[in-house]
């Protein structure tokens, strides 16, 4: 089954004493019964890519079980199976503090995996040059077709204006007795 899901991650403030993470998505497989109860099938997560692109990402999936007949039995028709008191539990708790994770004792079984089909975008004014973020503005409106005639009308009038300055700074270094053309000529004769 393909749902579409849109995400929009936007940071304004990085603190600086710390190391920014990645984002992570964290995700919980659920399955409608018979009886209309809700069974969870697995836990998973799934670190966005840091690279712009489509990305196909297959995401394995657990849940975590109780030994015995019995508890499967329960889970299966009542409906009460283990559940994850905090879903970041599926990688790495958020109240972790240490240098090393154990499950030790911990009872969990492979329910699947799940398959994301991710278009990522990234935008950040700080990584983009002035001069390529102009020259990708361009090309941008050149593809755009309608904006490349405006621009073209653009290009066509500052020239007019360049050249029409050109002309007043001309006209202003020529002699003026050659720019009065008010007075009648003069004519010579010669006798």
């Amino acid at each position: 089954v393909a749902t579409v899901v849109q995400l929009l991650l936007t940071t304004h403030f990085v603190p600086t004493d710390s190391v920014p993470q990645w984002p992570v998505l964290y995700f919980e497989v659920l399955s409608l019964g018979f009886w209309q109860r809700y069974r969870t099938e697995g836990y998973g997560y799934l670190v966005i890519p840091p690279t712009p692109g489509c990305h196909n990402l297959t995401c394995s999936t657990w849940r975590p079980v109780q030994p015995g007949t019995v508890a499967e039995l329960r889970r299966f028709f009542i409906g009460g199976a283990p559940e994850l008191e905090d879903i970041s539990y599926a990688r790495v708790p958020g109240t972790f503090k240490g240098d090393r994770l154990s499950r030790f004792g911990f009872r969990s079984e492979t329910t699947g995996s799940v398959t994301f089909t991710l278009h990522c975008i990234q935008q950040a004014r700080a990584f983009i040059d002035a001069s390529a973020l102009k020259k990708r503005r361009q090309s941008v409106l050149d593809q755009l077709g309608g904006f490349s005639k405006q621009s073209t009308t653009n290009n066509v009038l500052e020239a007019f204006l360049r050249a029409q300055r050109r002309m007043q700074e001309a006209r202003e270094s020529l002699p003026s007795d050659l720019l009065n053309t008010t007075a009648p000529p003069t004519s010579e004769t010669t006798a």
